[in-house]
């Protein structure tokens, strides 16, 4: 965070190391988003040719309906009159004639191999104009590997793509050169991929290669099996596990508490899906709230839970609230929060022997805090009236407070929080955490401002973790296509406060079957609401028994594959101890287990989410208490995400006159309170 300037005044050596690790941090950054830029211009290449080519056959498109009647009256007026001509016997024994038998043609073809070999023809060209000078560029700067033979090919094929680059208008590849062969190449490419010269040969068409090999990059790059020499997030994934896993083996399983033999937790979890599965079937006919039968739309049937009363002193409480406090401005309650826990102690403490005092540093600290926090900005705090110029504020929020600082901040206050809490008023401290996302809007020219399909606009996702109570104990940015489950781990591993997080409520992003599996390993409970609950599947923990469980049958699916999760059982534990010690970031981690990868430990994984999945399904079905708390939890994340909106009244960066900026005061130089920093 130093200046050049105060940078020089250091010795050679200490210089030196300085600006070599930031030399280090900042190759890897730079690697890390031109991968990401690979990633997210080989997406556009196909999703611009897919809308291009959509718009153009919309308008022509018209659904002919009546197919059956249609074929049964041709092949009827065929076979009565074979001799007959198309126009004197097919054509009239349709409604419409010529023109249903030309729509019916046209259908098929929009909608059929035609189309997907338009887009593919569509994505080439574009291409071709316009995209394949900065992806052949990005190839010449990163440098790809893999650690599976299974997808040398690809690798190959981009050497060959670089080899090639600039070969003019060449259409094929020479016949004497060695093609690598993909699987990206099959499918509905085979056809594109290869055509037949004026000689009857078939060739190689240089430019789709090219589009092929890109596009199986990609889906190799996002679950890590191809990696990239230089980078962070893209590394190499043998990295993101502990290297010292096998010398502190019985430590690692110790802090997971997880048994050393395999069979000991496959037994158990088995038991648990048993015995689960068991008293679902047991209670299913005493359930009046829910069904399970054979349905089209889906065997479950779960009825909804009645609204649950309003709290009888809520009001009164609220009343009382509002006549002995009335209306206090939001930086009173922002100040008398860091007076009371002095959190910014941490922070003015390394002021040094600088010029300014801790007293003058933490007035400034507030006003930044309070800039950010309620998304005013800075110019606009800076124009109260509180004796602090803009470019003072400015220097102390680049000097002083980072993203680590404040985290510190906001942990402070949580754990203060926890610590002055009454039990006879609040009851027993909570073991439980509601998490969800929130889109905040943000200017266009932010560097950090993405465009969200779901939200329709630009801004940022902030991912939250707020307890039982309504305390935030976690906040964290994510991208907006990046995934909720692996910050919804983060959070719960990462908060930092004194609360020990045993369960998180989730929405239906929780629900994935990778999310079960890791919280499984981690040891604590993912409790989401499942919003297409009637769809859901119930594992059966033993094969053989298909008479088992009876009320459960139509729900009920194929046995789980034990024997896997037994020999990747070390390969997990493993990687969750690379979650628990941080070798590698969650999403990192997560990014290995996606339906692109062909990783055993995945499938393993997957067996043990749909194990936990089908416990927890289980026992949501049968207790109408989970199914209320779990709605109650999620109630207090909404309610959180509302009063988030409140705070950040700068919407777009506009300053509201508000009471907060038009009261002075002679007890210290920020003008907004009646407290001075000395109490």
């Amino acid at each position: 965070m130093e200046s050049p300037s105060h940078l020089r005044t250091h010795p050679v050596a200490l210089r030196v190391t300085l600006l070599a690790a930031l030399l280090h941090e900042r190759e890897r950054e730079i690697t890390d988003t031109l991968v990401e830029l690979l990633i997210s211009t080989v997406h556009r290449i196909g999703a611009r040719a897919e809308k291009k080519v959509t718009e153009q056959l919309i308008n022509a498109f018209k659904k002919v309906s009546g197919k059956e009647n249609i074929l049964f009256k041709l092949a009827e007026a065929s076979i009565g009159e074979p001799g007959g001509t198309v126009r004197e016997v097919v054509f009239p024994a349709v409604f419409g004639g010529e023109a249903t038998l030309r729509e019916l043609v046209h259908e098929f073809k929009t909608r059929g191999p035609v189309y997907r070999r338009t887009v593919q023809t569509t994505l080439k060209a574009s291409y071709t104009n316009h995209y394949r000078r900065g992806l052949i560029k990005l190839l010449d700067v990163l440098e790809f590997r893999s650690s599976n033979q299974a997808h040398r090919p690809v690798i190959e094929a981009l050497d060959l793509v670089a080899r090639y680059a600039n070969a003019g208008n060449t259409t094929y590849y020479p016949l004497g050169e060695t093609v690598p062969v993909h699987k990206a190449m099959g499918g509905d490419w085979a056809e594109v991929v290869h055509r037949t010269d004026k000689r009857g040969r078939r060739r190689v068409v240089r430019m789709v290669y090219e589009v092929v090999a890109f596009q199986a990059l990609r889906d190799q790059l996002k679950c890590k099996e191809i990696w990239v020499v230089g980078a962070d997030k893209w590394r190499n994934p043998d990295e993101d596990l502990p290297r010292d896993f096998e010398a502190r083996r019985v430590e690692n399983y110790r802090e997971l508490r997880k048994p050393l033999d395999a069979a000991v937790f496959v037994n158990e979890l088995r038991e648990q899906m048993t015995a689960e599965l068991t008293l679902l079937n047991d209670k299913m006919p005493k359930l009046s709230w829910l069904d399970i039968a054979e349905r089209k739309s889906g065997a479950i049937r779960l009825t909804a839970a009645e609204a649950q009363p309003e709290p009888p002193n809520l009001r009164r409480i609220k009343g009382e609230v509002q006549r002995r406090w009335g209306v206090v401005p939001l930086v009173d309650m922002l100040k008398e929060a860091l007076l009371r826990t002095g959190c910014l102690d941490a922070v003015t403490s390394v002021s040094g022997g600088g010029s300014l005092s801790p007293e003058v540093l933490a007035e400034r600290l507030l006003l930044v805090i309070c800039a950010y926090g309620t998304n005013t900005g800075i110019r606009a705090v800076a124009s109260g009236g509180h004796g602090h110029t803009e470019d003072e504020l400015r220097y102390v929020r680049r000097r002083y407070l980072s993203a680590e600082s404040a985290r510190a901040i906001a942990v402070q206050i949580a754990d203060a929080t926890f610590a002055a809490r009454s039990t006879e008023l609040w009851g027993q401290g909570s073991t439980a955490v509601a998490s969800d996302s929130t889109h905040v809007r943000a200017w266009d020219q932010n560097l950090f401002t993405e465009w969200h399909s779901r939200y329709g606009g630009r801004g940022v996702l902030i991912y939250w973790h707020v307890e039982k109570k309504s305390l935030a104990i976690h906040s964290q940015l994510i991208n907006c296509t990046a995934s909720e489950v692996a910050a919804m781990i983060e959070g719960a591993m990462r908060h930092g406060t004194t609360m020990d997080v045993e369960a998180n409520y989730t929405d239906s992003h929780g629900q994935s079957e990778i999310g079960f599996g890791v919280t499984r390993l981690l040891n604590f409970d993912l409790l989401p609401r499942i919003k297409r609950i009637n769809k859901v599947k119930l594992y059966r923990p033993l094969a053989g028994e298909p008479d088992a469980y009876p009320q459960l049958t139509p729900a009920l699916t194929r046995p789980i594959r034990w024997e896997l999760i037994a020999q990747q059982y070390d390969q997990m534990i493993k990687y969750a101890t690379a979650i628990r010690t941080r070798t590698a970031s969650t999403e990192a981690i997560l990014r290995r287990f996606t339906r692109n990868a062909s990783h055993p430990t995945y499938a393993a994984m997957l067996g043990v989410g749909r194990g936990q999945k089908t416990i927890f399904v289980a026992r949501y079905l049968r207790l109408r208490d989970l199914q209320l708390e779990i709605e109650g939890g999620l109630n207090v994340m909404e309610s959180s995400n509302g009063a988030n909106s409140v705070i950040a009244y700068g919407k777009g960066g506009e300053s509201p006159r508000t009471g907060a900026t038009s009261r002075r005061c002679s007890c210290c130089a920020c003008g907004f309170c009646n407290r001075p920093w000395s109490t």
